[in-house]
């Protein structure tokens, strides 16, 4: 059965759009733009800081959103997919941003537009990702320029692909 749970007089505002999947768990200071999904083992927890999420954002299984105490907030764009196992903790990420399988994002992070994280990336504390990039490695580095290719191929995609998934669980 999913969380969904008040905290500290937080309750996470979720559009009646959005797919939650049975055993995810979204807690506290959340907020989700139209057409996002949550998937299974999931977990966003705003308890110790606001996370905001804009439209269309999907959180693959497995994956944790969180946040720092009193410091560093989530907050995450348009367009985004956050791959599964993925950690994104404390960091913004703008719009159009894949974020890969397994990847780590540490606080005070800016992932700017239309870049990748690889999967299996640990984008250490204050790295600023420009837009158009793809970072991999441990700790992340800049491996290439995005090309136009990747971000219909991959990042549009992945988005389009997840929006379709959940309409098949809300049926």
């Amino acid at each position: 059965m999913k969380i969904i749970k008040t905290i500290n007089g937080n309750t996470p505002q979720i559009p009646a759009d959005c797919f939650i999947a049975e055993n995810a768990t979204i807690v506290g200071e959340v907020s989700m733009g139209s057409e996002c999904s949550v998937w299974y083992n999931a977990v966003i927890r705003g308890d110790v800081h606001f996370i905001k999420m804009g439209n269309r954002v999907n959180v693959q299984d497995g994956a944790v959103i969180h946040a720092t105490y009193q410091k560093s907030p989530t907050t995450i764009g348009n367009n985004v997919s956050i791959g599964h196992n993925a950690i994104v903790h404390g960091c913004t990420i703008h719009d159009n941003v894949l974020v890969g399988m397994g990847s780590i994002i540490m606080d005070d992070c800016v992932i700017e537009s239309n870049s990748i994280i690889a999967a299996g990336a640990v984008v250490t504390k204050n790295t600023h990702v420009k837009s158009g990039s793809i970072y991999a490695g441990v700790p992340a580095k800049k491996v290439k320029d995005i090309s136009k290719e990747l971000i219909s191929g991959e990042i549009d995609r992945i988005a389009n692909n997840y929006v379709k998934y959940s309409s098949w669980f809300k049926e």
